[in-house]
């Protein structure tokens, strides 16, 4: 029984925070428990079931070691009715071995090489038949075009196998017998119908100097007379021509003119062609001479300080003396661009008849006819060499050499029945 005088005690906040605290974790840890319940739950539903509701047990999964042992084999599609696909081509089960496509390749290799042979016989049967032919209608033997034929393969082999020689100053005789000269041979006969003089006062042996006359704007004098020397002389000699500096500066001219025997117009290079034997050819005139106008035509111009006289008495080799007329007419000058060639650096820039008027037709020269003559040769043996140190000896011989080939050349012009004929 209560007591009427106890006074019920009031609740203060403290104590009802105490009881908030107490049924929020009972109702945390009722959520807690019912939570994981319905986790366990789940996990024990099976995911696939029959019809009738049962759990349908799932397949174990198989390696493919697995797959191997038991012989399992995936079903192939049954293909439907109305589609039937494409019939493939069955792959070849027979496999080529490596040594089979190695003789198969070598095989059709041997077939093409001799499929070529063969072709290139044809094709050299076939030139050599149409030379033969075109000798007869000209009027040659075609045996000596066979020759001319087979000694031209062996050249070309021979260059490309490096089995020739070049001396000390570049020379390349088989060059210059093979191509060079062929290739001016045409100026020479046909279209300036060179008429040669005096060839037996050239020596058959040992070193000589030739003196000639320069003319015609460009150097083709000096080509026509290596020509001359060569074919005209019995001994077939080679003429070693001395040219300026500007000649081997001159892109693939200076190299042509290595291989073909010249070499620069120095005392020391004539002097050891001179010494060794050699037919050495110089044109005293130089530019001088070449770039002259056409009212000045055959009248010589100064033979410089005498040097190539000096180098054959120092060697005691004859001076020949050689004039050349016809030369003059191939390119006459008319007049000269001065300024032009000082900016490109040329001794001249000529202008004739045909040059630049007609552009590079102008380049072609005219059908001159022309006489290189030989005189009998200065001997120099009676001096010695002591006297090419002497300059009064000097310039009397080179005076004497000047004075002989222009008396030669005024009397050509009287016998020259005229200029292109």
């Amino acid at each position: 029984m209560a007591d009427s005088r106890v006074v019920p005690i009031q609740e203060g906040a403290g104590a009802k925070r105490a009881r908030s605290f107490d049924s929020s974790a009972d109702m945390l840890a009722t959520g807690v428990a019912r939570a994981l319940g319905e986790r366990a739950r789940r996990r024990r539903t099976p995911l696939l079931t029959d019809a009738s509701g049962g759990e349908i047990a799932l397949r174990p999964t198989l390696s493919a070691v697995d797959v191997h042992a038991t012989g399992v084999r995936r079903r192939r599609p049954v293909s439907k009715p109305g589609r039937t696909p494409a019939a493939k081509a069955a792959p070849s089960t027979v496999t080529a071995s490596p040594v089979t496509h190695t003789t198969a390749r070598t095989a059709k290799a041997s077939s093409t090489s001799s499929s070529v042979d063969a072709g290139l016989d044809e094709m050299v049967t076939f030139a050599i038949a149409s030379l033969r032919r075109a000798a007869e209608v000209i009027g040659l033997s075609g045996d000596d075009i066979e020759r001319q034929v087979a000694a031209t393969l062996a050249f070309v082999r021979r260059r490309l196998t490096g089995d020739y020689a070049v001396d000390n100053f570049g020379f390349d005789e088989e060059f210059t017998e093979n191509v060079f000269l062929p290739l001016l041979r045409p100026l020479y006969k046909s279209w300036f119908r060179v008429e040669v003089r005096g060839v037996e006062n050239i020596p058959s042996a040992g070193g000589a100097l030739i003196v000639a006359n320069h003319s015609g704007t460009v150097a083709l004098d000096s080509l026509m007379t290596q020509v001359a020397v060569h074919d005209e002389h019995p001994a077939h000699r080679y003429l070693r021509m001395l040219g300026a500096d500007l000649v081997f500066k001159t892109p693939i001219v200076g190299v042509v003119a290595r291989r073909t025997g010249a070499t620069l117009a120095a005392n020391p290079d004539a002097e050891r062609l001179l010494a060794s034997g050699e037919l050495v050819g110089v044109w005293p005139e130089g530019f001088k001479g070449v770039g002259k106008p056409f009212s000045e035509r055959y009248k010589l111009q100064r033979f410089g300080r005498g040097g190539f006289v000096a180098a054959a008495l120092r060697t005691s080799v004859p001076i020949v003396p050689c004039s050349i007329v016809g030369a003059e007419e191939t390119y006459p000058i008319l007049g000269n661009l001065k300024t032009v060639a000082r900016l490109i650096g040329a001794p001249y820039l000529p202008v004739t008849p045909t040059f630049p008027l007609l552009g590079p037709l102008g380049l072609v020269p005219l059908p001159s006819k022309w006489i290189i003559e030989f005189g009998a040769p200065v001997d120099t043996t009676v001096l010695g060499p002591p006297a090419a140190d002497d300059l009064m000896v000097v310039f009397d011989l080179t005076d004497r050499v000047r004075e002989t080939i222009q008396q030669t050349l005024y009397s050509l012009l009287l016998q020259r029945r005229s200029v292109f004929f």
